[in-house]
Parts: C-alpha cells; sequence; structure tokens
C-alpha cells in the first residue's frame, strides 16, 4: 500500500471509534504499525486505561508518547508501507491547552495548519481518533467552551483534509466521508 489515506474516526466517549481505528491500522498489509498516543499518565486510573490499551493493540504496533508535537511525529513516522494511528485529537488540544498560558485560538490554529500539512505530506496511512465533543450541552465555564470550540475546529479541519470520515456510535462505524469524496472536491478546487 503505496497510496496516501487519511482517515478521521471520530465519536462519543467510550464509543468504540478507538478499537475500530485499531481494527482498520490492522487491516492495511503494511511493515510497520505505529501508534502515536497523545495521553499523558496523570493518575493511576489513566495510566491503567494506557495499559490496557496498549495490551489490546499487540506488539507489532510501536506506540510513539508524543502529547504536543504531533505535526513533527506524523512528519517522521508516516510513509510508505506504514500505518500511524493517532490517539487521540481531542488529548492532544487539552495538552496544547495545558501548556498555554491562557487559552489562544490562534496557537491552536496554528498548530492544526501544521497537522494538516504533515498530513498533505504523508504517505502510507494515517488514522486519526477524535472526540466529537460539540453535541452535548453548552459547557459552564469559559475554558470548557473554549476547549469545546477548539475541538471542533481541530475536527472539522482534520475532516476537510481527510479522505474518508468514519463516525462511531455505540460501537457501530458509519462512514460519512468516502474517498470518492474527498477525491470530487480537490478535483472541484483545482479548476
Amino acid at each position: 500500500m503505496d497510496a496516501t489515506e487519511i482517515i478521521l474516526v471520530i465519536g462519543g466517549c467510550r464509543s468504540g471509534k478507538s478499537s475500530h481505528a485499531v481494527e482498520l491500522g490492522e487491516q492495511r498489509r503494511t511493515r510497520k504499525h505505529i501508534f502515536i498516543a497523545t495521553c499523558v499518565a496523570r493518575d493511576d486510573e489513566l495510566a491503567e486505561r494506557i495499559k490496557n490499551h496498549r495490551d489490546e493493540r499487540g506488539r507489532h504496533w510501536h506506540t510513539v508518547e508524543t502529547p504536543v508535537a504531533l505535526p513533527e511525529a506524523v512528519a517522521r513516522h508516516a510513509g510508505p508501507q506504514t500505518v500511524v494511528l493517532i490517539d487521540c485529537l481531542t488529548l492532544w488540544i487539552t495538552n496544547l491547552l495545558m501548556k498555554m498560558p491562557l487559552p489562544d485560538m490562534d496557537l491552536v490554529t496554528e498548530q492544526v495548519q501544521a497537522l494538516c500539512v504533515a498530513l498533505e505530506k504523508a504517505k502510507g496511512t494515517v488514522i486519526l481518533v477524535s472526540n466529537e465533543v460539540g453535541t452535548g450541552i453548552v459547557p459552564e465555564n469559559k475554558l470548557a467552551r473554549f476547549f469545546r470550540d477548539a475541538a471542533g475546529y481541530v475536527n472539522q479541519t482534520v475532516a476537510a483534509a481527510a479522505t474518508s470520515v468514519i463516525w462511531v456510535v455505540a460501537g457501530i462505524p458509519v462512514e460519512i466521508k468516502k474517498p470518492e469524496e474527498h477525491q470530487t472536491k480537490r478535483d472541484d478546487a483545482s479548476l
């Protein structure tokens, strides 16, 4: 598999999106499977979840812990005969926010644009997992609303760059953007 394939797998918390993303990665016949983990184990419960996810993936997945430098990690690891699975974009946004003195959408935009450039240059398959956080209630505090807005922006931007988008609901994957739709939009844009 030498063609570039960018897949966004999106859904609510505990919807089955990470399992589906791993399954998609397993279906690709490649030499390398790279798992880019954005999660930081901030407590024992999260450390246990990370361990369980790692055990579920199997030993052929090489894990790269990348809480913030995601565009650079994609540029470094994506290549022919390689599947790169990023789990997840919303934790990446959280890590970016935690490094900012104040919430700054310009900094988020800069990082997302850098990620999209890396995705555009990527070879092989890149699968990105993200939480859909915009279907719930309006958060009560300013930081939570900023996070929701930033996540929505990231999801929309990455979905536009993706060749396909899969929404996972109750463990059921629903393809909402197909590769041919992506190609048609690219063809239309070049006219």
